[in-house]
């Protein structure tokens, strides 16, 4: 078997390509691309960089991957894009690589990225995350898995989005988003529980329907009483050891760091 690879692409030399990849007209591969089994690069895409790129991957055309990235303080040394298995890319997606030696900017597995989505240096993308239309990830973003953003949202550098949370389109989102929850506005604030996120990932059922209850105490606790942020945490922390519960005090605690954004508030 050897790469179906047409012939106005540009593959440089130093490139790994898996003989079951498929490249399409005019695509450009650098010299330092490894891409994986079964992946399809589609026509005009540009993959640069110290890039790694897995297996089953769908990357449409246009999409530019692996560019340098557009902070000030790059400084040209080796810094990578690190991208799984399963991922669909669409249409002109930029994902750009780290800024500095040794960092990367990292995609998990079977993420959606739809068209015109803006991935900056050192965001890293956890798994089966849905992200639509010209989102804009400023740098060092981080994006726990099953997490949905809406189209032509913008969030801010160093921002946290929780698992399974949901961002409503055309949000600006300038603080942590905690995990379960559904947060929507300019600036953003949290509305409700993510409940269409919770019932497709399946907390809403049989056994996980206890932690849909626990949830939804959690949630008055933290933006329907009267409790500060730090004795709400204290009383969630008493309703069960659930690993959900367990995660969510975990992600509004280190949100509070010194190098995080702090925990989006609550509508009034």
């Amino acid at each position: 078997m050897s790469a179906v690879i047409h012939p106005t692409a540009i593959i440089a030399p130093g490139a790994e390509i898996h003989p079951s990849v498929q490249i399409g007209p005019y695509a450009v591969i650098g010299e330092h691309v490894r891409i994986g089994a079964h992946t399809t690069v589609g026509a005009h895409a540009v993959i640069d960089g110290w890039t790694e790129i897995g297996e089953e991957n769908r990357i449409f055309p246009g999409a530019a991957i692996g560019l340098e990235s557009q902070d000030k303080k790059t400084d040209g040394s080796l810094r990578v894009v690190r991208i799984g298995d399963r991922n669909r890319i669409r249409e002109y997606v930029t994902i750009n690589r780290a800024t500095k030696a040794g960092e990367a900017t990292v995609i998990g597995n079977d993420n959606l990225l739809m068209a015109y989505v803006h991935v900056a240096h050192n965001c890293i993308l956890h798994n089966r995350i849905v992200i639509s239309n010209a989102v804009s990830l400023a740098g060092h973003i981080v994006v726990e898995s099953g997490a949905v953003i809406g189209g032509m949202s913008g969030l801010h550098q160093f921002v946290h989005v929780g698992r399974n949370a949901m961002i409503g389109g055309m949000s600006r989102v300038e603080r942590d988003v905690p995990p379960y929850m559904l947060v929507e506005g300019n600036p953003a604030r949290v509305r409700s529980l993510n409940l269409v996120g919770l019932e497709r990932a399946g907390l809403r059922d049989g056994q996980e329907g206890e932690a849909f209850k626990q949830l939804k105490q959690a949630y008055r606790l933290l933006y329907r009483s009267d409790l500060l942020l730090k004795e709400a945490i204290a009383e969630i922390r008493q309703i069960s050891d659930l690993e959900h519960l367990q995660h969510l005090c975990n992600f509004l605690e280190a949100s509070q760091g010194s190098e995080r954004r702090g925990p989006t508030p609550g509508s009034k």
